[in-house]
């Protein structure tokens, strides 16, 4: 993070230095405030949240499973021969290992989903914010959603307004 900042700190520097700067022409857009702009974004959240309430509801359903046999286990321990009890706790400890390796591959999976769902919108916003700067003639476009960039030039353009236009955003 640091390197990016100061990387970004140096170009600008050099930006404001020299003479490329006075023939470049700047932009900037807040990507993450478009983002939440696009229509599609509230359509993959909502299928995100969808299912990860399907996997909520399984790691649920293990989780009262393994209850209820703990709480078997635990009420009748005292009579079960030593054969039954070890079987048992067994039993209880491999459901408790299915439990976690279902957690970790469940919050992989949701990562992947999201991933997923979102690269496409993303790509979608990325490719309208290109289209608006090569229409209009911007040498640089400057993302402010990503908080290392600190100051970027007053004759820095705001492109939100044109982008959303290009995506049919009101």
């Amino acid at each position: 993070m640091k390197k990016v900042f100061l990387a970004i700190v140096i170009l600008l520097s050099v930006f404001s230095t020299s003479s490329f700067a006075q023939k470049g022409k700047f932009g900037h857009i807040n990507s993450s405030d478009l983002l939440a702009l696009m229509p599609e974004r509230a359509t993959a959240q909502n299928e995100l949240q969808s299912y990860s309430k399907e996997l909520e509801d399984q790691l649920n359903l293990m989780n009262q499973e393994f209850q209820a046999k703990y709480n078997d286990y635990t009420t009748k321990q005292d009579s079960m021969s030593s054969a039954i009890r070890q079987m048992k706790e067994e039993e209880l400890q491999s459901l408790q290992q299915r439990i976690q390796t279902f957690q970790q591959t469940a919050q992989q999976d949701l990562q992947t989903k999201e991933s997923t769902l979102l690269q496409p919108i993303i790509d979608k916003a990325k490719n309208a914010i290109k289209a608006v700067a090569k229409e209009q003639g911007y040498d640089w476009v400057f993302d402010t959603s990503m908080g290392s960039l600190v100051v970027w030039p007053e004759s820095s353009d705001n492109l939100m307004d044109a982008v959303k236009k290009k995506l049919g955003i009101q």
